[in-house]
Order: structure tokens, then sequence, then C-alpha cells
């Protein structure tokens, strides 16, 4: 039976936490005699040498050439990390944030202009994404013929969502008869969720009446092709380029698959919900993410989940390497709940 992991001392924290931000802030390893030229330290460099045998020994530090410093593990960064206060941002850039959010009038256009904030402010890949938890009612929807059987279908929710999709018929309808469809929708349906408003349409089209009614066979095929269906997930995401350069200990071929990963928006996606899932309200620091992807152990995904009243269910996120600025990120990554949230 393996004993419980010893429980560090205040001075070893503290010394482990300083080795973390020299690190952080240089990107090399940090040595005793450094340390001990911190006023608030007051240590020699023979007790901070000490000190850091232990954490070393306990797994929180490694010594990559036997006459260097030392450099965080993961276990130090975790540590570290779970430290690190969600502070407010200054005045200035709360503002900025907060005015370039009510400029955003749709939804997808929050979701977009989230992680270009996150972005901008991080130097790291801003994530935001945006799926309704609850079924969206139906607005309106809105029926364009386009060339070679083509069709544009607009569909409108009351929580001010808008999809467009573009789709190919296996037969020709006319503007008239796509506007007769739309009225018949819109007449019928305005006001329920999507999730009836399907099935009632879908119950219909079975009755025997409806092998007589030309409308409900046409509104068969744009059912088909995804009329009155669930949204798929609202993701942007910007800022991968930061990731190339830095030192994560990756193959090539590893690389690939990372960058490969985050051009999936599905594996995105599932990637928020396996570490966010819990963080509603409250911003999540998780470091180390090989547990969802090979390529992801040396990142750190930070990040907060807000249920807005509308029944969306938004996250945003900032992914990027270990060796992270985390107050800052924190403190963006809360703010920009935040602001997300207010423009509801």
């Amino acid at each position: 039976m393996e004993s419980a992991p010893r429980q560090l001392t205040a001075r070893e924290r503290t010394i482990l936490h300083q080795i973390v931000g020299a690190h952080i802030e240089s990107g090399e390893p940090v040595g005793s005699r450094a340390l001990s030229r911190l006023r608030h330290l007051s240590l020699s460099p023979a007790t901070i040498r000490n000190v850091m045998a232990d954490l070393a020994d306990d797994g929180y530090l490694a010594q990559p050439h036997a006459s260097a410093g030392r450099v965080p593990t993961d276990k130090a960064f975790r540590d570290f990390a779970a430290s690190v206060p969600a502070r407010p941002m200054p005045q200035a850039e709360r503002q900025r944030i907060y005015a370039r959010m009510q400029s955003a009038n749709s939804l997808e256009d929050r979701v977009a202009t989230a992680s270009s904030i996150l972005t901008e402010f991080t130097h790291n890949v801003g994530i935001a994404t945006a799926l309704p938890v609850s079924s969206q009612e139906l607005e309106h929807i809105e029926l364009v013929a386009l060339s070679d059987r083509r069709v544009l279908m607009i569909v409108a929710t009351r929580d001010h969502m808008v999809r467009n999709r573009v789709v190919t018929l296996t037969r020709e309808l006319s503007q008239i008869d796509l506007t007769l469809l739309r009225n018949y929708v819109n007449h019928h349906f305005t006001g329920w969720t999507l999730e009836r408003a399907r099935a009632e349409l879908l119950r219909r089209i079975e009755e025997e009446r409806a092998t007589y009614d030309e409308i409900l066979r046409q509104l068969t095929m744009l059912c088909e092709k995804g009329l009155l269906a669930d949204s798929d997930p609202q993701l942007a995401m910007g800022g991968a380029s930061y990731l190339i350069g830095l030192d994560l200990h990756l193959t090539r071929e590893r690389m690939h698959e990372l960058f490969r990963a985050l051009e999936q928006k599905q594996q995105v996606v599932a990637l928020l919900d396996r570490f966010l899932d819990s963080s509603h309200g409250r911003v999540g620091v998780h470091v180390g993410l090989e547990a969802a992807h090979p390529s992801m152990g040396q990142l750190a995904l930070i990040g907060v989940t807000v249920d807005l009243p509308s029944g969306v269910r938004a996250r945003i996120a900032v992914l990027g390497p270990m060796r992270m600025h985390y107050e800052r990120v924190i403190s963006a990554v809360q703010q920009i709940g935040q602001a997300f949230e207010s423009q509801s």
C-alpha cells in the first residue's frame, strides 16, 4: 500500500513557487545562488540547496545537467498554478474587453470576439465555444433558392442564434415552393422547440394523408438535410501559431498530431468538455493534458464554463505551455467569462 504524498512545508512551498516563477520568466534552470539573493527569503545558498534537493526527491524539480540549476516538473507547475489568485485585471483592460464584447451582436460574433481577445491578451491559444444545453425555440426560418438544386436554409431561434446552411436537394424547388414551405413552418411551429417541431413534422409526414400533401413531401427533403436539427457547437480558436517554437519535447510527428487534433472541431470541444465540465462559474486550471492526447503532456488548459440565461453553455479557455503567465491568463479568462455572461 502506497503512503500518502508528503505535504510540503511553508518554506519548501515558498522556494518551489519562487523557482517556478523564475523559470516562467526566463525559461532557464534556476540555481540556489540566484534564489539566495531574494531579500524576502533571507536564506543561505546552502539552505536553499538542501530544500531543492528534497523537492527533487519528491518529484517537483529536475536537473537537466549536473552543473545546472533545477527546472520545475509538471508536478511543480500544478502546485504553483493551484495557488495563483484570480485577481481583477486593470480597469483600462476591463473596459476594453467589455467594449469589444458589447460590439458583438450575435452569439457567433461573441464567441469569435472572446477567442480573439484571449489570444491577444495571453499570447496563447484562445478558445471559445457555445452550445445550447436546452432545446432551442424557433423564431423563424428563411429558404432561398440557389442554382443547381441548392437551397440556403436560415434558421433563427429565440436565443438569438442564427444558422445558415447550403444544401443540395435531389430535385429542384422553385422560390415559390420554398416560400410556401417557409410560411408553413413559420405559421405552425414558431415558438416550438426545434426538437418538438421536428418530431411533429415527422409525425405528420408519416400519416397516410401526408402521401397526398406536397408541402410535407417537400419538407421531408429539407428535414433530411438538417432543417430544424439541433445546433452544432459554435467554436472559435486562434493563436495556434504560438505553439510553434515552444520546447514541448515533441517529435515532429507528435507536433503534427497536436496540430491535427486542434484542427478538428469535435476534438477541441471534447477537450473542453473533459476538463471544464465542473468549472461552472469558476476558473479551472489543468496542467499536463496527456490524458486527453499524447501530444499535450506539456500543455496547460485554463478555462471557465458559463451557463447563460438563454440556455446556452459557453466555455472560455486558454491552451498554452505549462510555462505560461498563470496570473494574467487566469485573470483574462475570468474577465472575459464575466463579460460574455453580461452580454447574454
